[in-house]
Formats: structure tokens, sequence, C-alpha cells
């Protein structure tokens, strides 16, 4: 089948991506349910979605899925679906600001989780870029004003929101391990895992507001579905560099929603402490080395 009109601009593509991504966590809010509930019906519409693009571009059924795939596609989907509900879960203890912010230090899970686990090789700039986002995680929390939002709900805010970008990293290293399989197929499997798993814990039976559907509606096929058709229909257009800088319009949008919106401007530690991840993970995903003093030979 023919690609995607946005294929043929795919910066373009992954800048709406990246939009539409920045605004869930007002859509989240809105929907005023807990936040298993909504991962619940995220899931629900996200596999409707995906199901339907993925059968409609004759990608199901995939003659690439073995038993040994689906387990590890459906153990990626484990933590992904508990990464969005601890995520969701952050935005009304802390900020939707705060939240987004803390939660883009993943990449730096994910060098963490080689090191540790796969034994990969750390570099000494990428300790110190890893160093540089941690005290940038520190500064946006937000924990070190001294007025009353840094309570105890704040705090657990934050620690969920970095359990969630750990947990999104591990679907990450896990999802590596699918080769070739496209991505929808991937996130299809995730949604289909997490909509069993959740089914117990949701509530189904409970009264849903109307006005809430739209919102459910909206995260599954909007931020679940078309969202990632976007996303994954440019990376493989695109260089490093330039998805590592289109990637922070999610949470530039999600600054923005908060103080428009909700009434929640950073203040400049935070604003200090984004700056830092933004320019860490760009030192990372690009390889940008600090200068060393040569030493000249006597």
């Amino acid at each position: 089948m023919k690609d995607l009109p946005t294929s043929r601009f795919p910066a373009a593509s992954l800048a709406f991506a990246m939009t539409i991504a920045g605004t869930v966590g007002a859509f989240v809010t809105e929907s005023g349910l807990h936040p298993v509930t909504v991962v619940f019906w995220r899931c629900v519409f996200g596999a409707a979605f995906l199901g339907t693009w993925c059968l409609l571009r004759g990608y199901l059924p995939d003659r690439t899925l073995s038993l040994s795939r689906l387990a590890l596609a459906a153990l990626a989907g484990a933590c992904m679906v508990l990464s969005w509900t601890a995520f969701f879960a952050g935005f009304a203890m802390t900020s939707i600001a705060t939240t987004t912010i803390v939660y883009h230090v993943q990449p730096f899970f994910v060098v963490i989780i080689g090191v540790v686990f796969l034994k990969e090789r750390i570099s000494l700039d990428q300790m110190l870029w890893m160093l540089g986002a941690f005290l940038g995680v520190v500064l946006a929390s937000g924990l070190l004003v001294s007025h009353a939002q840094a309570s105890t709900a704040w705090a657990l805010g934050i620690a969920l929101t970095l359990v969630a970008a750990l947990l999104y990293a591990v679907a990450t290293i896990l999802a590596k391990g699918l080769g070739q399989q496209r991505a929808e197929v991937t996130v299809l499997c995730q949604t289909i895992v997490g909509l069993v798993m959740l089914a117990p814990f949701a509530g189904i039976g409970q009264h849903v507001p109307a006005h809430s559907w739209g919102w459910l509606v909206s995260i599954g096929v909007l931020h679940t579905g078309i969202a990632y058709v976007l996303m994954n229909s440019a990376f493989p257009r695109l260089t490093t560099p330039v998805i590592g800088i289109i990637t922070f319009i999610y949470p530039v949008v999600a600054i923005i929603i908060d103080w428009a919106i909700y009434g929640h401007p950073l203040g400049p530690a935070q604003a200090a402490g984004m700056v830092l991840i933004a320019v860490a993970t760009l030192g990372v995903r690009l390889g940008w080395r600090f200068p060393r003093r040569r030493v000249s030979a006597a």
C-alpha cells in the first residue's frame, strides 16, 4: 500500500504527533476518572483503532509473530500500561507540566539499564550528562521550593513519575527484541494486554459520566492511535538530531497548557531544570562530548 501522505513531510508529522502527545495531561484531567480507569479505556479504544488500522494497511495477520515474540510483546505491554498508569497518577499529585518534564528522563534509564543488565559500556561524557539530568530532575520536581507545593503528595507524584519513566524505558528495551515487527502491531499487542490486565481493577460496571466518554475516546484514538502512527511513520525518515529536537515539543505544549488552562506557571528553578534535562538528553542522544585538556608531552 502507499505511504501515508504525512510521511512525505516527516518532520511536520512528528511535530504534530508531539503536539498531540503534549495535550494528554489535560485530557486525563478533564476526564475526571481514576488513572487505572483512564488507562483501561485508553487501551480499549486504542486497540480498536490500531486493530482497524493494521487490518486496513495489511499489517495483519503478521506472519513474523511467534510465541516468543508474543510473550515479549506482552511483557513490554505490561510495563507500558503500568507506566501510563503511574504517569497519569502523577498529574493529579503534582502538575501536568512538572510530571511531563520529569517523565522525559526516560533515555537515561535506558542507558542505566543497558549498563547494569546488558553490560553495555558508558562513557565519561554520558555519565556527566546523566548527572546534569539528575540535577535537572531535582530542580524541575519543585521539591526544593519552600512553599506548600512541596508536600508529601507532591513528592509521591514525582516518585510515581520516575517509576513511570523507568517502566517506559524497560518497555523500550524489550520492544527492541521484537526486531523488524511493525511498531503499530507492537502497540496493538500492548493495548490488548492492557485491557485484559486492567479489566478487574477498572470498575467497568461503575457509572462513567457522559462528558468523560469524549475524553476517553480521544485518549485512545488520538493519543494512542493517531499519534503513534504519525510518530512511527516519521522516525525512519528523520535523523537522530532532528528527532531529538522535535521531541521536546511534547513538554513545551504540556507546559503551555498547564499554564494557560490550569494556571500553573513554571517557577525559575523548574524552568532551569527543564533546560538541564533537555540539554542533557540531547547530549546523550547526539553524542556531545565535553572539552578536555590536552596534556602536552614533557
